[in-house]
């Protein structure tokens, strides 16, 4: 340890090695990120609606294998190879994406990328789970994605200054985007360590009964399902940028502050998590997105964006790490592979439903509707959230 006691004390090995590797593995992934809906517009003549379908269809995608992934590594009780497996599948799609001459390719290489995630996502977070003490889960996930998060403030620094050398062309930011994520792979196959822990038993055949399922978890599920039908995917928000007059340099600089946000505050909140429990920062988080997205669809000021972005980072740092420490407080440990893939399956076909709704929102009815669009929905999730319903001491207890 780098430090005795303290918040760090609650950071295990293993955590910190995924961490690092989300550093690098942002530093790749979000150099190009913000720039291929620039790439797909500007460069290759593809129009809003295929960028929304394109990341809807690859979110869907990686949604159904994250339940797969999740389940078989709860079956053989093994982590490390769909983590390592993961993160290899994303390395190789951002060279591909780097030989792109045709929109159809872009979504090839897209593809590839969150087929890796699919792979990877579940199982890494059971695995964190596993070594994670249960009391530190929120500051577990906050210091992980606060990790994530500095890769994405440095990657699409990074990427502006390489514009800036190589006079925009963008197909040598993607191409060069292949070496950390490939140090990334690197540190997960000589420093990542099986959790060690010993589950008894082994899941029978593939199969999901609704009845298995804790009515907390149920109720969490509609939720994230509620909001993610208007949570579309990001490019949305830098294309919405670009339309209120920011330059390409300009938009991902925006978006840098948007991981900045993310970046300070994931680990406070996963830390007030732990000691208030998830619930109540789970309900800020969505009312923050609500207020954003009504922010994006209202402003017709450019300056706006400058405190909408940082902002909306506020909003991902009080519900990616804590929703996932919430689950992780309503499903059994032997399950929670498992768990994570329904999860993380339903919020991605949302995601696939939303930039498709999203992209045909912008073109047939306005850039502004589908903010107001993802705004409402935000704001019907909270309100299911919030509902009293019958629940437990044991269940209050857990869930906060």
């Amino acid at each position: 340890m780098l430090m005795k006691g303290g918040w760090w004390s609650g950071v295990s090995r293993n955590v910190r090695v995924l961490g690092v590797v989300s550093l690098f593995n942002d530093i790749a992934s979000e150099m190009i990120y913000p720039v291929v809906p620039i790439f797909l517009t500007a460069v290759l003549g593809a129009p809003v609606a295929v960028v929304g379908l394109i990341e809807g269809f690859v979110e869907a995608t990686a949604s159904l294998l994250k339940l797969a992934s999740g389940w078989f590594s709860d079956r053989f009780r093994r982590r490390k190879p769909f983590v390592v497996g993961g993160y290899a599948f994303s390395t190789f799609s951002k060279l591909l994406l780097g030989v792109a001459y045709v929109w159809p390719m872009v979504l090839a290489a897209r593809f590839i990328d969150r087929l890796g995630k699919g792979i990877r996502t579940s199982a890494r977070d059971a695995l964190i789970v596993e070594s994670t003490a249960n009391g530190s889960r929120g500051l577990a996930f906050g210091f992980h994605r606060a990790m994530d998060s500095t890769g994405a403030v440095i990657g699409p620094l990074l990427a502006i200054l390489l514009l800036k050398i190589f006079r925009d062309n963008l197909r040598t930011v993607f191409l060069i985007s292949v070496l950390p994520a490939a140090v990334g792979v690197l540190l997960l196959i000589f420093l990542l360590r099986e959790s060690g822990v010993r589950l008894e038993g082994r899941p029978g055949r593939f199969r999901l009964s609704w009845r298995e399922l804790s009515p907390e978890f149920k109720v969490f599920l509609l939720v994230s399902v509620l909001f993610g039908l208007g949570n579309s995917s990001d490019v949305f928000l830098i294309l919405r940028a670009k339309d209120l007059g920011l330059t390409t340099v300009l938009a991902i600089f925006a978006y840098v502050l948007y991981n900045l946000g993310y970046v300070l505050f994931s680990i406070p909140a996963g830390a007030v998590a732990d000691r208030i429990g998830p619930r109540k920062v789970l309900t800020a988080g969505f009312l923050v997105y609500a207020l954003v997205y009504l922010g994006f669809g209202l402003t017709g000021d450019a300056r706006a964006v400058w405190i909408l972005f940082p902002v909306y980072g506020v909003y991902i740092a009080f519900t990616d790490g804590v929703g996932k420490a919430y689950i992780s407080n309503l499903v059994a440990g032997e399950k929670i592979g498992t768990a994570f893939g329904i999860y993380q399956m339903a919020t991605g076909l949302c995601t696939f439903l939303a930039s498709f709704i999203a992209g045909l929102l912008w073109t047939r009815l306005g850039v502004r509707t589908p903010f107001y669009f993802g705004s409402l929905m935000a704001l019907l999730a909270v309100l299911v959230f919030v509902l009293p319903g019958r629940r437990t001491p044991a269940a209050v207890a857990r869930s906060g």
